[in-house]
């Protein structure tokens, strides 16, 4: 029996596209060993760097899909969630992956635990420029306009919204950028969540928030854990009726490296 039994994985902010060889065989090290036997894999978004529509061709897209599908068909749910950079995925590719679309913020039960998940981008209202973008990117009618032009023009356009992207930031304080403490608060509320799994900031860590004048569910405690950017190493959250874990794996080829 494998002991990944009664385990659910999370992860998010991989990023990958075809200049991201090794991050894409840290990912297919984890599907192949931390996830067979799994309850469940959660990806809190951007599983890819871009997405311009799900006819788009990528032999990464297709080895992504055909691993998750291959998960999904031994009795592991996948489940993918929109990221700030791949929100443009579509039911038919969560279908080739074996997957559920989730919606955000989506709250589950996971071992007895009410747990909200969000990607983490709506967290950071303090950048108003991004959230003023955010709100274009994410009107339904913006997105079909898109999907509708042809696919060269999407990908010229992605580029140089990404390349815009970058040039704002590089512009912002790093403190801008990070969730917003009272909004994660107020979420948490409004959802009667005591645990918060979020990824998109870069910042990975399990913090305690202290609830003093509102306690949920009767609890003056509250954890928002952050998963890692998968850029230096893989970050996976292990979640079980035993506790959660945060775990950081180093890429293989560094792995070998070291070893050599």
């Amino acid at each position: 029996m494998s002991d990944n039994k009664n385990k659910t994985l999370f992860i998010s902010d991989l990023h990958l596209d075809t200049d991201t060889p090794t991050i894409l065989q840290s990912l297919l090290a984890i599907l192949h060993t931390r996830a067979p036997g799994a309850d469940a894999l959660y990806i809190l978004g951007d599983l890819f760097e871009a997405w311009v529509g799900d006819d788009d061709q990528s032999d990464v897209a297709d080895q992504v899909a055909a691993e998750l599908m291959t998960l999904s068909q031994a009795g592991t749910r996948i489940y993918l969630m929109h990221g700030n950079r791949d929100f443009l995925i579509g039911q038919d590719y969560a279908e080739r992956c074996g997957a559920e679309l989730l919606q955000e913020p989506t709250v589950i039960e996971c071992y007895g635990r009410r747990v909200a998940l969000v990607h983490g981008d709506s967290l950071c209202t303090r950048d108003t420029a991004y959230m003023a973008f955010r709100k274009q990117m994410r009107d339904p009618v913006w997105q079909q306009t898109f999907l509708d032009r042809p696919l060269l023009e999407r990908h010229m356009v992605a580029q140089q919204i990404r390349q815009k992207s970058q040039d704002a930031n590089s512009q912002k304080a790093s403190d801008i950028m990070d969730v917003t403490h009272q909004e994660v608060i107020n979420l948490m509320e409004s959802l009667q969540v005591n645990i918060l799994v979020h990824g998109h900031t870069h910042r990975p860590g399990i913090h305690t928030i202290r609830l003093h004048d509102h306690p949920i569910n009767g609890s003056d405690e509250a954890v928002r854990i952050v998963l890692g950017s998968w850029d230096q190493k893989a970050w996976v959250l292990e979640f079980s009726a035993d506790g959660y874990d945060l775990k950081p794996f180093a890429h293989p080829e560094k792995v070998a490296a070291a070893n050599a």
